[in-house]
């Protein structure tokens, strides 16, 4: 950012947004269109914007000043308590928020937020309730569970609970169809390319595409497996730490999942896939450790894949190497 650029620190909450800016002025807006059109008035296009990404709260503002042409940056929530819990402040009020996010942005460069389409938006959403009747659907599950090894077990709440079960499986899988007919209607030669690769479900595919807006959102594989979580945490220090490689889990949590699902596949029909499990497993690490680097295999597989156009080929570098 430059040095002459005002920048604008906002903490946000429900009814209101609070901004601190470079010049050393706050002041505190509802938000809503009203509170928007106020601030509005005070920024220029020059200006730049900068936020947390705090649950659905910074939406609708980022949005309306993305749309209008401004410069939006919605940071990382973690990596901005990171840096306030380094100035080792004691103060925790609205305006100190805000000040530190406007200091935030003052010391580090930060990548610019590029918002979603409409169709991606509504995707996303859809991506969000299915995880969340996911989970319901599995609460329940063990609830029926638990309710059948009682001595008694009440006909009606098992009556009930069945019922809700089936009401929650039926809207997952009317949501899955309407997702999937969303993604074919923006990915769909995305989504046969992913499709072709060996181990890679439909499920799968769909939720790679949605999150990565057709793998658009990274630059490098790096970068999507960061993304899901599963590259290695190496933690070693001098002579008294020297802990076990663990996968960060600092990523999309239903990606990995499905990945880790996929990866018990691909294992046996992938070629690439199971030659890197085996060759792990050969030298003792554990088959979760396999299993994961498959997980990796299979992300990159998946990037390259959509990046390059090309469906997968089992003897792409057998052929390569014949080449050459």
């Amino acid at each position: 950012m430059s040095k002459s650029t005002i920048i604008y620190g906002i903490d946000i909450s429900k009814d209101k947004f609070d901004v601190y800016s470079s010049l050393d002025e706050f002041k505190t807006y509802s938000n809503d269109n009203a509170g928007y059109k106020l601030f509005a008035k005070r920024i220029t296009k020059e200006s730049e914007i900068v936020m947390e990404a705090t649950g659905y709260y910074h939406y609708k503002l980022a949005y309306y000043f993305k749309e209008k042409g401004y410069k939006v940056y919605v940071e990382n929530p973690l990596s901005v308590k990171r840096y306030i819990q380094m100035r080792l402040t004691k103060i925790k009020t609205d305006k100190s928020d805000a000040k530190l996010i406007c200091a935030y942005a003052q010391q580090f460069e930060l990548k610019e937020w590029l918002g979603h389409s409409k169709h991606q938006q509504e995707c996303l959403q859809l991506n969000r309730l299915l995880d969340q009747y996911w989970k319901q659907s599995t609460a329940i599950k063990n609830k029926i569970h638990g309710e059948e090894v009682l001595d008694n077990p009440s006909k009606r709440v098992d009556r009930s609970l069945k019922k809700s079960l089936k009401h929650l499986q039926k809207e997952i899988v009317e949501l899955e169809a309407y997702l999937s007919e969303l993604v074919k209607q923006e990915y769909q030669q995305e989504l046969i390319l992913l499709e072709s690769i060996p181990g890679m479900g439909r499920k799968t595919a769909t939720m790679l595409l949605v999150l990565t807006e057709g793998m658009t959102r990274f630059d490098t594989a790096g970068e999507l497996c960061s993304y899901a979580g599963i590259t290695p945490v190496i933690r070693t220090s001098g002579t008294s730490v020297n802990g076990r490689p663990r996968i960060s889990k600092v990523g999309n949590r239903k990606l990995r999942n499905l990945l880790f699902m996929c990866s018990f596949t691909a294992c046996n029909c992938n070629a690439a896939c199971k030659a890197l499990y085996d060759r792990i497993v050969a030298k003792g690490k554990s088959k979760k450790l396999a299993l994961l680097a498959v997980c990796n295999k299979l992300l990159k597989q998946a990037f390259a894949i959509v990046k390059s156009g090309v469906k997968y080929d089992a003897t792409y570098r057998s052929t390569l190497k014949l080449a050459n």
